[in-house]
């Protein structure tokens, strides 16, 4: 408790900063959304009329406090757009994002632990040297490249999925999620089963393992009970690093698959200098990537105890 404690303080020191970053970036964008909206129709003077209406005039500073009051009560504004709040774009798009999350993680945290087990006791094997070489090679592809080419040959040349996004539910057209998920599968498995493949080839040359060995413990009940737990901390400290890639990713999917997800809020409100729009998604970005760095550490200290006396 007293570590998970101290891990969930650090997470808020860290969003907090990450807040103060946040505003300071995306006041740094050229222009602003009185100078993008209605400048064909609107004079100079309406203009700075305009800026002084969405508060814009006002000192960075007064703008950052007013900004992160709002933030702390769950208020992360209103759009200088639409008019509409923050949070209801969020929500709006925040749907999409999440089931391509989530279907990419069922699949890949069982074939990656699969892939590392059978990798870490096959160590220096035909089987292990192959599958190395694979993941290694697969991990320096770029995921664009590997979304470019399934869409070239499953969705153009063979002709059975979808391209992009052609609207409705993704959940009620599972179709729609195969090539998005294909390609964020590439990097994320390779990277985590080699993690697990690192694990389990130090928990087998582990002394409590070859002893376990010599007492005849079966090897089953040997993986399940004592590798396992070993091998999985770097899989999940990985995992975590995973995650993090994988939220990039999964913008960078949704924008070539024309998925309606976080990245096309994102890049709206980039394009229209909605700052309130894209300040409240990155820092839900941000607050979700501490939230699974911060779980990560958590398992990993359940799973091996031991590794909270080593820091």
């Amino acid at each position: 408790m007293r570590y998970a404690v101290q891990r969930a303080l650090l997470a808020v020191v860290q969003l907090a900063v990450l807040s103060v970053l946040v505003f300071a970036l995306t006041s740094l964008l050229p222009g602003d959304a009185a100078d993008l909206r209605f400048t064909e129709t609107l004079t100079p003077a309406q203009v700075v009329a305009l800026r002084g209406e969405l508060g814009l005039d006002r000192p960075p500073v007064e703008r950052f406090v007013h900004w992160l009051g709002n933030v702390l009560t769950g208020d992360l504004g209103t759009s200088l757009i639409s008019g509409g709040p923050v949070a209801d774009i969020v929500r709006g798009s925040i749907g999409a994002t999440l089931v391509l999350t989530l279907a990419t993680l069922a699949v890949v945290v069982p074939l990656a632990v699969a892939l590392g087990i059978v990798m870490g006791t096959r160590e220096g094997g035909r089987v292990d040297r192959v599958l190395t070489s694979v993941t290694v090679g697969l991990s320096a592809i770029p995921d664009f490249v590997v979304a470019v080419l399934l869409v070239a040959v499953f969705a153009l040349k063979l002709g059975w999925l979808p391209a992009t996004w052609v609207g409705g539910d993704l959940l009620a057209s599972p179709g729609l999620l195969v090539l998005p998920v294909a390609v964020l599968l590439g990097r994320t498995v390779c990277l985590l089963s080699r993690q697990v493949r690192a694990g389990t080839v130090a928990a087998l040359r582990a002394e409590y393992v070859v002893q376990a060995r010599r007492l005849g413990v079966p090897r089953r009940q040997l993986l399940l009970r004592h590798v396992l737990p070993n091998a999985a901390v770097p899989g999940v400290q990985e995992l975590a690093r995973t995650g993090d890639t994988l939220l990039g990713g999964v913008l960078v999917v949704e924008a070539i698959f024309a998925i309606p997800g976080f990245a096309t809020a994102l890049v709206d409100g980039v394009e229209t200098r909605d700052v309130p729009v894209v300040q409240g998604l990155t820092l839900v970005l941000a607050a979700a990537a501490l939230l699974i760095n911060l779980s990560a550490d958590l398992v990993c200290n359940r799973l091996v105890p031991r590794t909270e006396l080593l820091r």
